[in-house]
């Protein structure tokens, strides 16, 4: 089986069409989840993605190219009666890629640009919803776009526990960038977890922002008090 990927067995399907994984089905542990935000926006488009997305074709073999799905995958999705099956089965397959497969799914609809367009537009109305959930609504929304400072980053390094690796993963970080962390600072775990953050934000710029960071923790339910704690 491929290093870090799921082993799926063949789906079965209920009355309504869903697909679910068979009994076989095996998660890797510690392989890093989709935001569960995003796995809410599949959730509540599926129905609009099965009418009006046909996956087998650029789709598909696009999310094989960035290495989200495996080639076990594509011969799973290909080997569905029809489009609606297909779409089915990508859409149980996706949130167990980690956390840049709902990123890379969007680049990957090319062909359905209003399907995109209502995706993007989900996800930020449940982002919204979530910051007020939070209590980040009293925070200028020009803090929250702006990237943490070092600081900051300071204060939250010393707030986090061994959580921060699949904190900064789903942020958009590798293995291979933890692990030179870890080999810098071998002695520091604080050491790491700043080095870890810093590398994010060099190297996102303007995307690595306060929100982003907040929408990060609460994937991996970090108590809401750390981030405020971070900005005071």
């Amino acid at each position: 089986m491929e290093a870090g990927h799921f082993l799926f067995s063949p789906f079965a399907f209920n009355k309504d069409g869903a697909s679910s994984p068979g009994p076989g089905a095996c998660v890797i542990p510690g392989f890093p989840a989709m935001d569960a935000r995003d796995k809410q926006v599949l959730r509540s488009l599926r129905l609009v993605l099965c009418s009006e997305v046909l996956v087998e074709g650029l789709i598909i073999h696009y999310l094989y190219q960035e290495g989200i799905l495996t080639e076990n995958h594509l011969q799973e999705i290909k080997s569905q009666a029809t489009n609606h099956r297909k779409t089915m089965m990508l859409l149980d397959i996706l949130p167990t890629r980690g956390p840049k497969a709902f990123r890379t799914f969007l680049d990957s609809l090319q062909e359905f640009p209003w399907v995109r367009d209502q995706l993007e537009r989900k996800r930020k109305e449940t982002m919204a919803e979530d910051l007020v959930g939070d209590g980040l609504t009293g925070i200028p929304p020009d803090v929250l776009k702006n990237p943490p400072t070092d600081h900051q980053i300071n204060k939250l390094a010393r707030s986090l526990g061994p959580e921060w690796e699949h904190i900064v993963l789903s942020l958009g970080l590798s293995l291979n960038d933890i692990y030179r962390c870890k080999v810098h600072h071998p002695h520091n775990v604080q050491s790491q977890i700043v080095a870890a953050f810093v590398l994010w934000r060099q190297r996102f710029g303007i995307k690595a922002t306060i929100q982003n960071l907040h929408t990060s923790l609460m994937a991996v339910e970090v108590d809401p008090s750390v981030i405020q704690h971070m900005l005071e």
